[in-house]
């Protein structure tokens, strides 16, 4: 052990995941009711998605109360008093506002005075973006506890005319307290990486600095997800797998070692060319909701983990993988060790 700056060192302690909760709203989206609205079927949706229904946020219902929601749930499990909180870590992309953050608003709903707060944007790879930070503080000493938050209201920015992406996207927050002590997931290894250069195959156009609200950008659907999917598929399954063979590089682990793969619930032909890489890996080892939840972006696969968790099916000492693909472009794994808890 090393005292360096007044901080202690300890490269044998990791910070840990101690409490996850999620939420989805109540809402449900079927192809069924897509074929109402889109020229598109249930057949079409299924045999390129993999999706057949997600949820769908109420009018008033935005990301920070979703967030917010998963939050009580990840506290309430960590058996932390609200009040041992000391920083906020909010992953979105589609925040209640430009400004304020969607961090203070939920700061503000959990009544935690003076606790720093912070959003983080790296779409769909959000979770994973924020979770590094929120690691690094713990094990830094810098902060004793941070919940995290990754949640987005994507029905705000999809648009429902456009049938190769209203099909994709659901609303849903998943959360979790990161600490230094208590039981449930050992961060073993979370590893990042972004291409800028791709930033045009997925983006939203208007609504920022360089292109703000008008009624031209309204009129021309520019608030609204633009997708090059083709393109975006190829990139993600090579970004995926690339970053997830780095990620156990990094801790010397080999394939052989996961018990468990939570790949981005992005479309399921992206989680079966992911699956196809870990081919000692069953079926049923490679856990999937995106039939009932579609893209949550940020929030994906911690709802995934936090199903998975609840039907008791992780045992101790097993080691989960994560991995996920974004807009930036961005991407992650993130490597995680099950050391029991409810």
């Amino acid at each position: 052990m090393k005292k360096i700056g007044g901080l202690v060192k300890n490269k044998t302690l990791k910070a840990r995941i101690i409490g996850i909760g999620s939420y989805v709203p109540k809402k449900i989206l079927s192809n069924a009711d897509l074929e109402k609205m889109v020229d598109t079927s249930d057949e079409w949706i299924v045999t390129r998605t993999g999706i057949r229904e997600r949820r769908i946020a109420a009018e008033s219902e935005y990301t920070s109360h979703m967030g917010f929601e998963a939050a009580k749930k990840a506290i309430q499990e960590s058996k932390i008093s609200p009040d041992a909180i000391d920083f906020i870590l909010v992953a979105t992309i589609t925040p209640d506002y430009m400004f304020p953050s969607t961090a203070c608003l939920i700061q503000e709903k959990l009544g935690l005075k003076n606790v720093p707060c912070l959003d983080v944007s790296a779409a769909c790879s959000g979770f994973l973006y924020a979770l590094k930070i929120a690691a690094s503080f713990v094990e830094k000493g810098a902060y004793k506890n941070v919940l995290v938050v990754a949640a987005d209201k994507m029905s705000a920015i999809t648009n429902y005319n456009d049938r190769s992406t209203c099909v994709l996207f659901g609303d849903g927050a998943f959360s979790c307290i990161v600490s230094m002590k208590g039981k449930g997931f050992e961060l073993r290894e979370v590893a990042l990486g972004a291409d800028g250069e791709q930033a045009d195959l997925l983006k939203l156009p208007a609504g920022g600095s360089r292109k703000p609200a008008s009624l031209e950008t309204v009129s021309e659907k520019e608030h609204y997800i633009c997708m090059g999917g083709n393109e975006t598929f190829k990139h993600a399954v090579r970004r995926m797998e690339m970053i997830s063979k780095e990620c156990l590089d990094k801790v010397g682990f080999t394939e052989k070692d996961i018990s468990w793969l939570i790949p981005h619930q992005a479309n399921e032909r992206i989680i079966t060319a992911i699956a196809k890489r870990f081919e000692h890996l069953d079926d049923d080892r490679v856990y999937k909701v995106i039939q009932k939840y579609g893209n949550t972006s940020a929030s994906s696969i911690g709802i995934a983990l936090d199903e998975l968790k609840k039907k008791g099916c992780i045992k101790k000492g097993e080691h989960l993988l994560l991995t996920v693909f974004g807009a930036g472009f961005t991407w992650g794994a993130a490597l995680l060790t099950f050391t029991g808890g409810k």
